[in-house]
C-alpha cells in the first residue's frame, strides 16, 4: 500500500472518530439541556440544569435507523404484549444505512395540571463539520424530521389516532460557517378567502438549523449557545480554555469522561490537519518532481533536489503518467 492511500485511510478514520466523539459530547445531557433552553419555546428562560431531569433515559447516539419501516422495532413482553420503541437492535447487520445522530425523548414541565407531565416531544440532533456542497442542507433536515412524524405511527401512536402524534424536533448544528446563526423553520398558515379555522397542530414540525463559526464569540446573550457549542467542538479552543468555560460560565461540572473524550476531539483534530498540511506539501513535491523529470533530470538530481527516495520519486513519476494516458 502507497504511502497516500495509507495516508487517505488514516485520515478517514480519524473524522469517523472525531465525528463519533462530537455525538458523544453534545449528547451530553448537560449540553442538551442548554440547546433546548435555546430552541424550544417551553423551556425558555428555564435553568439548564432543571431542564435536564425532563430528558427521558439516555439519548441514542447513531444506531437509530432513518429508512422508512426499519425506524421502529416491534417485539413483546413476557406477557406476550406487543412493545414498540426506536430500533436499536443489530445496527452492525445494515452498516450501509443512514441513522440519526442523536434522537431523545423529552417530557413538557407541567402548566395547569398534572397531565401535562405526560405530554412528551421527540428531539433529534445533527452534527456537521461545516455545510454539505454534495446536496442542499435543508432538505435533508426536511426529510428527517418527516421521518420523525411518520415513524410514530405504531410506535407513539395508533391506527388513526393522528391526534397523538407528538411534536418533533431536527436541530442541526453546523461548524465551520462564516458567521452566527439561527434559524427556526416550522409550518405556517395562509389565507386566500375567507380564514376557517381548521383542527390540528402548526407546531408539530421545527427545523432549527444552527450555523457556528470556528472563532469562539464574545460573551453575548445572543450567542450563549453558539459559545457553548463553539467551546466544546471547535479546533481553535484549548483543552483548558474550553473545562473553564463549560465549568464558570455554564456550571457543567466536566467529569472525567468528558475530559477524556474532549481531549480525544483535540488530538484527532491536530492529527486531521497535520495530515492535511503533509498532503499539501506532498502535492507540492509531487509537482517539483514532475517539472523536474519534464526537464530532463534524472532521478539522482530530483533525489538531492526534493529529499525523496529512489522508490518515492519513481512511483510518482509512473502514477503521473499513467493518469495522463
Amino acid at each position: 500500500m502507497n504511502t497516500e492511500i495509507k495516508n487517505a485511510i488514516i485520515a478517514a478514520d480519524d473524522k469517523t472518530q472525531y465525528d463519533i466523539y462530537a455525538k458523544r459530547l453534545l449528547a451530553q445531557k448537560s449540553i442538551l439541556a442548554n440547546i433546548l433552553v435555546k430552541t424550544v419555546a417551553e423551556f425558555k428562560d428555564m435553568d439548564p440544569s432543571e431542564v435536564e431531569k425532563y430528558i427521558e433515559g439516555e439519548p441514542e447516539i447513531g444506531i437509530i435507523p432513518i429508512e422508512p419501516g426499519v425506524t421502529n422495532v416491534q417485539k413483546t413482553d413476557e406477557q406476550g404484549q406487543r412493545i414498540t420503541g426506536f430500533n436499536t437492535e443489530n445496527a452492525e447487520i445494515n452498516e450501509g444505512m443512514i441513522r440519526f445522530d442523536i434522537v431523545f425523548y423529552v417530557r413538557i414541565p407541567s402548566t395547569d395540571n398534572e397531565e401535562n407531565r405526560l405530554l412528551k416531544i421527540i428531539v433529534n440532533v445533527e452534527c456537521q463539520k461545516d455545510e454539505p456542497t454534495a446536496y442542499s442542507i435543508l432538505n435533508r433536515a426536511i426529510f428527517y424530521v418527516s421521518r420523525l412524524i411518520s415513524s410514530q405511527k405504531e410506535r407513539d401512536f395508533a391506527n388513526s389516532n393522528y391526534d397523538d402524534i407528538k411534536q418533533v424536533f431536527s436541530i442541526w448544528v453546523c461548524m465551520n460557517m462564516k458567521y452566527n446563526s439561527m434559524t427556526h423553520i416550522h409550518l405556517t398558515k395562509d389565507e386566500t378567502l375567507k380564514p376557517y379555522e381548521w383542527k390540528g397542530n402548526l407546531d408539530l414540525l421545527n427545523i432549527v438549523m444552527i450555523g457556528i463559526t470556528n472563532e469562539l464569540p464574545e460573551k453575548d446573550e445572543r450567542y450563549e449557545l453558539h459559545r457553548l457549542i463553539c467551546a466544546l467542538l471547535s479546533n481553535q479552543v484549548q483543552g483548558n480554555q474550553k473545562f473553564d468555560i463549560l465549568e464558570k460560565e455554564y456550571n457543567i461540572p466536566t467529569n472525567t469522561e468528558l475530559r477524556e473524550d474532549v481531549s480525544v476531539m483535540c488530538n484527532l483534530s491536530l492529527g486531521i490537519e497535520e495530515r492535511a498540511e503533509a498532503r499539501g506539501e506532498n502535492k507540492k513535491s509531487e509537482k517539483v518532481v514532475m517539472n523536474m523529470y519534464k526537464k530532463g533530470y534524472t532521478t539522482e538530481q530530483i533525489m538531492d533536489i526534493v529529499e525523496l527516495g529512489e522508490e518515492e520519486i519513481k512511483d510518482i513519476i509512473k502514477a503521473n503518467l499513467q493518469a495522463v494516458k
